[in-house]
């Protein structure tokens, strides 16, 4: 099949705006605990009427401090509470939100912030506050900061104490749908992040459609959701508006170190994450049951899990024997397993990585089944994802209602709808290049089955993708790397895997410079020097002149000095000297693999 569709399952309001959401959830769910706030180490409930009240004070310290509609704003923060409050404070002000990662560099917080325009800054830690003094000598825009660790939200309450709730929402009235709500930015090819404007179509859109097709899951009242992605990601954005859309409740942590007691108090019903997550939770779990003396009984319960989900998708389904074991590994494992997750979840929605065939037939095999989804930050996160009721594990599933799924004919995915970014800040050739006639060409290669349902096979452009979800562009730390005179050609690895890595080869002129100065022979090549740990520090260096310009999650973690070049003649890279990613990884699989053991 070459192109699919469903029709849309919710309409967009032709003249609102995300902030009518939470005037709506005041009035019609007064009573309803909207979010959970951690205080003193313990959860308490915010009601609809509270947040509606708490997000007008902070918008009204907005507006009292001069944001004007259509200002850009940046929120710098991990997610927590205010990150929401916030968020919906700069829309209430009638000003658009500009994402920065916790983790970004002072480079790349130069870069955002001057690119968007931004005249403030709310950040969350001292830490980001100098990372934006560090840059603001060029940010000649930038007029405030406000660090939420230092009070900013009070501070803003108490600005804006003498304007009223009706100037607020008169101001939030002035964004239509087709206005822009937050311009995100993601890596691209070039280096420098593109700013995707998505509006307020987009989030109602593909919000909406998502709500009503996994209806189930955010039942007001009943269910809940526990983000503990970075809001500043386009998949962490869309659980905070949908979970605001049902409303359902949204508990937001800065962090993942005690996940599980987190979760335990929490209790949701819903869990949103990455591929590495649910990896986490599965080795966890079998490390614990080895230590324990009972790693034979979990593998078997692992075997089996897996080989009942399988046959849940034949005609015929688990044989009586299976469904045995099934029954008796429920009680022994499986109970324990959703135990970890907080025990009323039965579902959860993965993202930004591929989960793996065989994760998912496990978690499905447990009774906590993973809906694996697929999108980018200009689709404003799913384009396409499993329904609840439909799942096809190893596919990330069916278009989101109301858009449309095209293969090209090089294989290249491409989308059509309301969700869709309506182009990149301040970049109209990358725009044009990657929208053409109302068609989003993805740069990733799929195919769709008889029932539309989408795998994604490959990736066209070079961006990579960490198990974690995090993109990172190549180009960048490469190089920053390469231009070490010791270094001859660096790759950056790490699509789907833990953490990013990098294959390293030396330049041999220089590197019989650099052995005489160091007492090596003069014939020493990279083949004997390769291990040497002078030489390992010296190109430890190198690396972290590259990390310095990304954030940590991009960062280089681990290297492999290689002991041969990369060369045109086996076909590792163009006469241009452009790195043929797919040879070099095939070439050297073994060195890929070398970086992730242990």
């Amino acid at each position: 099949m070459r192109e699919f569709s469903l029709p849309a399952l919710y309409e967009v309001p032709s003249d609102g705006n995300l902030t009518d959401l939470i005037r709506r959830n005041a009035a019609q769910h007064p009573d309803v605990a909207v979010l959970g706030r951690k205080v003193a180490g313990a959860w308490t409930d915010v009601t609809a009427t509270q947040f509606l009240a708490e997000v007008r004070a902070a918008a009204k310290g907005l507006i009292a401090a001069g944001i004007q509609p259509g200002d850009r704003v940046a929120l710098m923060s991990r997610t927590r509470f205010e990150w929401v409050q916030l968020d919906f404070a700069i829309w209430s002000a009638g000003a658009v939100t500009v994402p920065v990662y916790e983790t970004s560099s002072a480079e790349q917080v130069q870069w955002i912030l001057g690119d968007s325009g931004a005249v403030a800054a709310i950040v969350e830690t001292a830490e980001h506050a100098a990372s934006v003094e560090s840059v603001r000598g060029g940010l000649p825009g930038l007029r405030n900061v406000w660090r939420i660790d230092d009070g900013a939200v009070a501070e803003l309450t108490s600005a804006g104490a003498g304007i009223t709730d009706a100037a607020v929402d008169e101001r939030a009235a002035t964004a239509k749908a087709d206005d822009p709500a937050t311009i995100v930015y993601t890596s691209g090819t070039t280096g420098r992040p593109k700013g995707c404007v998505l509006t307020h179509r987009s989030f109602f859109a593909e919000c909406g459609n998502a709500v009503e097709r996994l209806n189930p899951l955010f039942r007001t009242g009943e269910c809940s959701v526990l983000l503990f992605l970075p809001a500043a990601h386009v998949f962490g954005r869309l659980v905070e508006v949908a979970a605001v859309m049902a409303p359902i409740k949204l508990g937001c942590l800065p962090d993942i170190k005690n996940l599980t007691d987190d979760l335990a108090a929490f209790r949701p019903t819903l869990i949103l994450g990455v591929p590495r997550v649910f990896e986490k939770v599965y080795n966890s779990a079998r490390a614990k049951a080895q230590a324990d003396g009972k790693g034979r009984i979990f593998d078997k319960a692992a075997h089996t899990a897996i080989a009942y989900s399988r046959a849940l998708s034949t005609p015929r389904g688990p044989s009586l024997g299976l469904r045995i074991r099934h029954k008796i590994f429920d009680k022994l494992v499986y109970g324990k397993l959703r135990a970890v997750l907080g025990g009323r979840g039965e579902y959860a929605i993965s993202g930004g990585a591929p989960l793996g065939e065989r994760l998912g037939h496990f978690y499905r095999g447990i009774g906590f089944t993973v809906l694996e989804g697929y999108g980018l930050t200009e689709s404003c996160a799913a384009t396409a994802f499993n329904p609840w009721d439909r799942q096809k594990i190893g596919t990330v599933g069916q278009p989101l209602p109301g858009s449309v799924v095209r293969i090209a004919d090089d294989g290249e995915v491409l989308l059509h709808g309301e969700h869709l970014f309506t182009g990149y800040w301040n970049n109209p050739e990358a725009t044009a290049e990657a929208l053409a006639d109302g068609w989003f060409h993805t740069g990733d290669i799929g195919t769709l089955d008889e029932d539309g349902y989408l795998s994604i096979t490959g990736r066209k452009k070079e961006i990579l993708v960490t198990a974690g979800g995090k993109n990172v562009a190549p180009a960048v730390i490469e190089d920053r790397i390469r231009a070490h005179a010791l270094i001859a050609e660096c790759m950056v690895v790490g699509d789907g895997r833990p953490f990013v890595g990098a294959l390293i080869t030396l330049d041999e002129e220089f590197l019989t410079r650099w052995a005489k100065d160091h007492g090596n022979p003069s014939d020493a090549t990279a083949a004997t020097l390769r291990l040497d740990p002078e030489l390992l520090a010296e190109v430890q260096r190198a690396v972290d002149e590259g990390n310095a310009a990304v954030s940590k999650a991009e960062s280089v973690r681990k290297f492999r000095v290689l002991t041969r070049q990369f060369t045109e003649e086996a076909g590792h890279i163009t006469p241009s000297m452009k790195l043929k990613r797919n040879v070099v990884a095939k070439d050297f699989a073994d060195e890929i693999e070398a970086i992730y053991q242990g």
